[in-house]
């Protein structure tokens, strides 16, 4: 039998009917399953990693009626009589994914999967953020703005709970927060937003979308279809270009936000103010204070004395930008910001031992990101200033360092490197950094990734920073790469530096 997904459109449900296979058993891949089999579906969830809590996820999903299978190669071989593929993160290459768009079976996200089951019974607006650096931040200031508001709402996608989850919950949201990653867009193709961002674009992913360019049209496919406001970073220029070239609902407005004063339809600052300039009926020749700098910085985790970073202040000009795009009033764009704390395992300081600062910024997963956690330390002016000993690598997914390492060389005091991918750091600092003192630090030799031997690597990582930091100086982690190769997650990663430091010696 051939299933008519247009029908979905009409508030039919083919699940009966359908035979579906879920590629990943993590987080929102247990929502899709769970949700697919209460509508009725036959479920089919596959993954190759065998681990404890994939086994009691897939126990619990074989009780509900699925067929799990578990284990290396699980995912190679599409299962027979397949109607469609419900994807969790795997890359266009994998055979299973292959063999479905050979077979002419759709291949789906788990976000495209939830948007489709919303329509048209269930109608959430949806304000999407995505972009290569920043997007938890402003999806958590988002969602704080419209909790101030006063409305029903909750941080998710790639962030907090499944979309699923949302969707398939018999309470009533007013509008919802939705982070959206490129490899969710990529396996997306019918979202029509109320309002979407993407805050920036630079090189990431490269390995898993094969190129720079197929990265930023799969982060450009959140404008598609958007009813109200398509927000773009003025002071990156392919971020404008993609709402120029999205085919988007007539009516529907293009929004800057920039760190300087705004034009007409943008958001930006004036002296300490945060001001909007689009969302006003006199936008030509006034503007309207929605926050100051004082309250960014609260959102961040410091004082109201303190200068919030500048790519804290285009996240929240961001999110306030999508909050007022939905109506959401001044006074609760301010109230949100003052009510969030963001920034875990971003630039947050975890000790000052002997004169050196320690800062974990284990987010920053790609240049781009660790770019702007350098900028924050050291003057590379004043030669008998702190500097920085840098914690660096991972996996690099592609991506390269020489421009990081030209741009920030001089602020280096030493550099710690670790994980797959040192060797791509270590090359970028001899060709561009060649009187930086690098060590690098080697995993167990049988590659195990528990985590007595991520936290044994770490603990020597710190050793290592510990011994070449001098008082003053800032030893940052910002690897600028994924941490698979050697942790759980960014977080474990960060939560393993911030233990090894505070077991330092006083």
């Amino acid at each position: 039998m051939t299933i008519s997904w247009m029908s979905l459109a009409d508030g039919a449900s083919p699940w009966p009917d359908a035979h579906v296979v879920i590629a990943g058993v993590g987080v929102s891949g247990f929502a899709a399953a769970d949700g697919l089999l209460q509508l009725g579906a036959r479920v089919t969830v596959l993954d190759d990693a065998a681990t404890e809590a994939n086994a009691d996820k897939g126990a619990l999903l074989e009780v509900l009626g699925a067929t799990v299978r578990l284990g290396p190669g699980s995912t190679a071989t599409l299962p027979e009589g397949a109607d469609l593929v419900v994807t969790t993160g795997f890359p266009p290459s994998a055979p299973i994914l292959v063999q479905a768009l050979a077979g002419s079976v759709p291949v789906w996200s788990e976000v495209e999967l939830a948007w489709r089951l919303s329509r048209p019974a269930k109608v959430i607006p949806w304000l999407g953020i995505t972009g290569t650096n920043g997007k938890t931040t402003t999806t958590q200031m988002l969602e704080a703005m419209l909790g101030a508001a006063g409305l029903k709402t909750a941080a998710v996608g790639n962030i907090g709970r499944p979309v699923m989850e949302i969707v398939l919950d018999p309470e009533p949201y007013d509008v919802i927060a939705v982070e959206l990653s490129s490899h969710q867009l990529h396996w997306s193709s019918s979202l029509a937003l109320h309002s979407a961002v993407v805050l920036n674009l630079q090189p990431d992913h490269l390995s898993w979308h094969g190129g720079f360019e197929a990265y930023g049209a799969a982060k450009a496919k959140i404008y598609e279809g958007v009813s109200h406001a398509c927000v773009y970073n003025v002071a990156d220029r392919a971020t404008e270009a993609m709402v120029e070239e999205a085919d988007v609902v007539e009516g529907a407005r293009a929004i800057g936000f920039t760190l300087g004063t705004p034009a007409p339809s943008m958001l930006g600052v004036v002296d300490d103010l945060l001001v909007d300039r689009a969302f006003i009926e006199q936008r030509r020749d006034s503007a309207l204070e929605i926050a100051s700098l004082a309250d960014v910085a609260l959102a961040a985790g410091g004082s109201a004395d303190d200068v919030p970073p500048p790519h804290v202040v285009a996240n929240a000009l961001a999110a306030a930008a999508l909050a007022r795009s939905y109506g959401v009033p001044a006074n609760a764009v301010r109230d949100g910001l003052r009510a969030v704390r963001v920034g875990a395992h971003k630039i947050a300081t975890v000790a000052e031992r002997r004169g050196v600062r320690w800062v974990d910024d284990s987010k920053a997963t790609n240049p781009h990101a660790a770019d702007a956690a350098l900028r924050t330390f050291g003057d590379p002016e004043d030669p008998s200033g702190s500097r920085v000993v840098w914690i660096a690598g991972g996996q690099a997914k592609g991506t390269r360092f020489d421009d990081l390492v030209r741009a920030h060389g001089p602020r280096l005091r030493a550099a710690v490197l670790l994980g797959v991918d040192a060797p791509v750091v270590a090359e970028a600092l001899a060709r561009h950094a060649p009187d930086v003192p690098v060590e690098v630090v080697t995993s167990a030799e049988d590659g195990r990734k528990t985590p007595a031997a991520s936290a044994d690597v770490m603990a020597r990582v710190v050793a290592a920073a510990s011994s070449l930091a001098r008082p003053g100086d800032v030893v940052l982690l910002a690897p600028g790469c994924a941490s698979l190769d050697m942790f759980v997650d960014y977080a474990a990663r960060g939560d393993a530096f911030t233990e090894a430091v505070r077991a330092l010696e006083s």
